[in-house]
């Protein structure tokens, strides 16, 4: 089954390689989100169960003990914990699925870039994969967390105001935490992967990471929406 879709993916890559990007960053980032979200609902029940005995014992749960460690990183307003936890947001679905669908095109020219301006050859692979580690986490990783946060804000209906409070609270924490993760992730993809598989590779394990930001996201619109009169 693998094959076959490597096989698949390199023959649309070759007919359409930006189309195809954008298809697959709209499909990975829509199951991430859908992660997100069931981390969400996760997290609410659990806060239920701490606050009624009755509704059973945490402790016993394991799911329960994994999504506490998600809520240390991104704590909920104590103004929510009774609630139910949300329906499945597909708007916001949709504005994950937009973004990567937006974004790759950018994405495909900035690889191919760097492609061409850190080649792998004449011995030189570790070096140059290092350059280009370098180049993307200090130029593209800053503005395009940036991107995701202006178009997340905007898309959810917030002016200048919302944007320059996102930036304030979560902007600089999803910064740091990028360079926990980010660049040895990147040392593998520009060493090991296809250049027409960097992006894809990037998009899967970005799995994790986008339903990381889809939580800090979400979070801190919730602890703006309770600080609004």
């Amino acid at each position: 089954m693998v094959s076959i879709l490597i096989r698949k993916f390199n023959g649309y890559y070759a007919a359409r390689p930006v189309f195809t990007t954008m298809v697959t960053n709209a499909v990975l980032g829509g199951i991430a989100d859908t992660v997100a979200q069931t981390l969400t609902a996760f997290q609410r029940r659990q806060r239920q169960r701490e606050l009624d005995p009755e509704a059973g014992n945490s402790k016993d749960d394991f799911m329960s003990m994994e999504i506490q460690e998600v809520n240390k990183k991104v704590p909920w307003p104590t103004e929510f914990l009774s609630a139910r936890p949300p329906p499945f947001d597909f708007e916001r679905l949709v504005r994950f699925m937009s973004y990567g669908f937006i974004m790759a095109p950018l994405q495909h020219r900035w690889f191919g870039f760097l492609h061409r301006t850190f080649p792998m050859e004449g011995g030189k692979a570790t070096t140059s994969a290092l350059r280009r580690v370098a180049f993307d986490q200090l130029l593209f990783a800053p503005c395009g967390l940036a991107a995701f946060f202006t178009f997340m804000t905007v898309t959810e209906g917030g002016g200048k105001r919302a944007v320059v409070r996102k930036f304030q609270d979560v902007y600089v924490p999803a910064l740091k935490a990028n360079y926990m993760v980010w660049p040895l992730v990147q040392v593998l993809n520009f060493r090991v992967i296809p250049i027409q598989f960097q992006i894809p590779f990037v998009s899967t394990i970005g799995i994790a990471w986008t339903a990381y930001l889809s939580l800090t996201n979400s979070a801190e619109d919730e602890t703006i929406g309770t600080a609004s009169p």
